[in-house]
């Protein structure tokens, strides 16, 4: 079986997450610069067989787009065309932050490592991959 990959995309800093080649665990693999995504992606889809990309889709409470959507569809469709052969699903990602803060505290992290941003973003990858898991009865 192949792997599924998580995105949490942020115009900054980008949340990757990966399952095991059974698709049954989800676990934090990095975090990257926005700009260095796509060739960070290109290496790991030679190393790795990943069958689909899920990126976080960021709504409001009302279940509408939030603001930071018009980052993430450019994202998405340059995704789309840059890996044809890898099926790309959009997956809901609210309140991630709040539960990988939750996550790390109740996993013990020290404050200083629960501020680190890297940390918070792979984390969410993780929460927006294992739900999807979930979601998707893998």
């Amino acid at each position: 079986m192949a792997r599924i990959l998580a995105i949490d995309y942020g115009s900054k800093r980008v949340g990757l997450a990966v399952t095991d080649p059974l698709q049954i665990i989800a676990s934090g693999l990095t975090t990257v610069h926005s700009k260095d995504l796509i060739s960070y992606l290109e290496d790991y889809l030679k190393k790795e067989n990943v069958e689909c990309i899920v990126v976080g889709e960021p709504k409001t409470l009302e279940n509408q787009a939030s603001d930071s959507a018009r980052y993430i569809d450019p994202f998405v469709i340059h995704l789309t065309r840059k890996f044809p052969n890898i099926k790309i699903a959009r997956y809901d990602e609210r309140f991630t932050t709040a539960l990988a803060h939750q996550a790390m505290l109740m996993g013990g992290l020290k404050k200083k490592a629960r501020a680190n941003k890297d940390t918070v973003d792979m984390v969410s990858a993780t929460i927006i991959l294992q739900d999807y898991l979930s979601f998707t009865g893998k």
